[in-house]
C-alpha cells in the first residue's frame, strides 16, 4: 500500500485487496483449528467489502496526493533506429512521472556529444544504442543521480542470471544453462498437481457451460488439439477450447490470430477474452506436459520462423513450457517476440517458488484487460509486421 507513484491505481487496489482475502483465508483456518467448526463467513466476507472500500480510498487518495507533490521528471530519449524508439514509446502514457521534452536519434558513438545533450535533465531512457555507449550512460547516470531507464539486449539478460566464481583473483562471471534446484522441481510439480487438479474441479461447470455454448454453435469439436514445444524442443499436444471456425486452417499456414479475424466465432470472441479457452490446459499441466508458470509453448512452424532471424529464440526453451508467465502478464499478445523473449529469459533467471506464486496472482489481475488479450494485426502471420524488424533488433545487438 505504500508503493504509490510506481504501481497502477488498478494494481495497488488489487494487491491490497488480495493481502486482505490471504489473511482472513489464514484467520478462518486458525478459528477452525482453534474450536474445531467452521465459522461463519458473513462478518468476515462484510470486513472484506470495508477493507477493499478502505483500499479504494487510499490508493486514490494517496496516488493523487503524491503526484501533486511530485512533479514528472524531466527527460530525454536516446534511440539508434525508429523500431528501437517504437520500443520506448510507452514512456509517453506515463505523462504523471515523466515529460519527455527531447528525443536523440543516435548515429554516432560519440559520449560526449550524448552527454552534452542529457546534461540538464533528471531522467534519460536508452534504446538501441551499442553497448560501449549504453555503459558510458549508465555510469553518468550514476555518477550524476539521473534516472536511467535502459532497454536490454538478450545478453544483458544472460549476463543478470550470471554467477560470481570466486575461485579466481579476479571477478569472474559464470554463464550457463538454467539449471533449477531438485528441490524446487519437487515443490513446483506438487503445486502444479494440486493447483491443476483443484482447478478442474472447481472450474468443471464453467467448462461444461463453454463446451456446450461451442457445441451449439456450430456443432462442431469442442476441443482442438494443437503440437507446441516445450523443454528442451519437446513436442506434445495442447488442448483448447476451439475459439475458430472447424476449417481456420485449411490452408495449411500456422498464424496468430488478428485482431479482427473473421476465423474467430461470436462465442469464440466471448471466450478468448475471458481467457476460457486455456481452462483445457489444465489437464496438460496435471499430466506433466506443462507447468503453471513457464514461458508460453509456441508452435513449431511460427518458433522456427522466428529462430531463423532470431537464433536465440530457443533459448525460452531451457525450461518446461507454462500457462502463464512473464511475457503474459507483462507484455501483450502482439509483443514482438525478441520482447517476448526477453521477459521470458528474465523469469528463467529468477525461478523460485516466490517468482512463481507472485505471477500465479499478477496472472487473476491480467485476465480481463483487453491489451493482453487483442490479436496482431490484420495481415501478419506472426508476432512481428515484418521479419526485417527482428533483422533490424539482430543487427544492432551485433553492432
Amino acid at each position: 500500500m505504500y508503493v504509490i507513484g510506481f504501481n497502477r491505481v488498478s494494481g495497488l487496489i488489487y494487491a491490497q485487496s488480495l493481502a486482505n482475502v490471504i489473511s482472513i483465508g489464514i484467520v478462518y483456518v486458525l478459528h477452525f483449528f482453534a474450536y474445531l467448526k467452521l465459522a461463519n463467513l458473513l462478518p468476515l466476507m462484510g470486513l472484506f467489502v470495508i477493507q477493499v472500500g478502505i483500499n479504494v480510498i487510499w490508493s486514490f487518495v494517496a496516488n493523487r496526493y503524491y503526484f501533486s507533490i511530485h512533479q514528472p521528471k524531466k527527460a530525454i530519449v536516446v534511440y539508434r533506429n525508429e523500431e528501437d524508439l517504437n520500443r520506448i514509446s510507452e514512456v509517453e502514457k506515463f505523462n504523471l512521472k515523466f515529460k519527455v521534452e527531447k528525443y536523440i536519434k543516435c548515429d554516432s558513438d560519440n559520449y560526449e556529444e550524448i552527454v552534452e545533450e542529457i546534461d540538464s535533465y533528471e531522467a534519460v531512457f536508452v534504446a538501441g544504442v551499442n553497448a560501449t555507449l549504453r555503459n558510458a550512460i549508465a555510469k553518468y547516470c550514476v555518477d550524476n543521480g539521473v534516472l536511467g531507464y535502459f532497454v536490454p539486449h538478450v545478453g544483458d539478460i544472460i549476463m543478470m542470471g550470471s554467477r560470481h566464481v570466486v575461485q579466481f583473483s579476479v571477478p569472474v562471471m559464470n554463464v550457463r544453462r538454467a539449471t533449477l534446484d531438485p528441490e524446487y522441481v519437487v515443490v513446483k510439480r506438487l503445486i502444479d498437481i494440486v493447483v491443476s487438479l483443484c482447478g478442474i474441479i472447481l472450474l468443471s461447470p464453467l467448462m461444461a457451460i463453454v463446451a456446450t455454448a461451442i457445441k451449439a454453435y456450430d456443432k462442431g469439436p469442442v476441443l482442438y488439439k494443437q503440437t507446441r514445444l516445450t523443454k528442451d524442443g519437446k513436442e506434445f499436444k495442447i488442448w483448447k477450447f476451439r475459439s475458430m471456425k472447424v476449417d481456420a486452417e485449411k490452408d495449411g499456414v500456422a498464424r496468430l490470430a488478428s485482431e479482427n479475424d473473421d476465423r474467430i466465432t461470436p462465442i469464440g470472441k466471448i471466450v478468448r477474452a475471458c481467457r476460457f479457452d486455456e481452462l483445457p490446459q489444465l489437464f496438460n499441466i496435471l499430466s506433466g506436459d506443462m507447468t503453471i508458470v513457464g514461458p508460453r509453448p509456441e508452435r513449431p512452424e511460427i518458433a522456427a520462423q522466428y529462430e531463423e532471424v532470431l537464433p536465440s529464440f530457443r533459448l525460452r526453451l531451457q525450461v518446461k513450457a507454462g500457462l502463464t508467465g512473464t511475457a503474459q502478464i507483462y507484455g501483450k499478445y502482439n509483443s514482438t517476440p525478441y520482447d517476448k523473449l526477453e521477459m521470458d529469459l528474465i523469469y528463467i533467471n529468477n525461478m523460485s517458488l516466490l517468482e512463481d506464486i507472485k505471477l500465479m496472482f499478477a496472472t487473476i489481475r491480467i485476465l480481463f484487460m483487453k491489451d493482453s488479450t487483442s490479436g496482431v494485426e490484420e495481415g501478419q502471420v506472426t508476432a512481428v509486421k515484418d521479419f526485417e524488424d527482428i533483422e533490424e533488433i539482430e543487427e544492432n545487438i551485433q553492432a
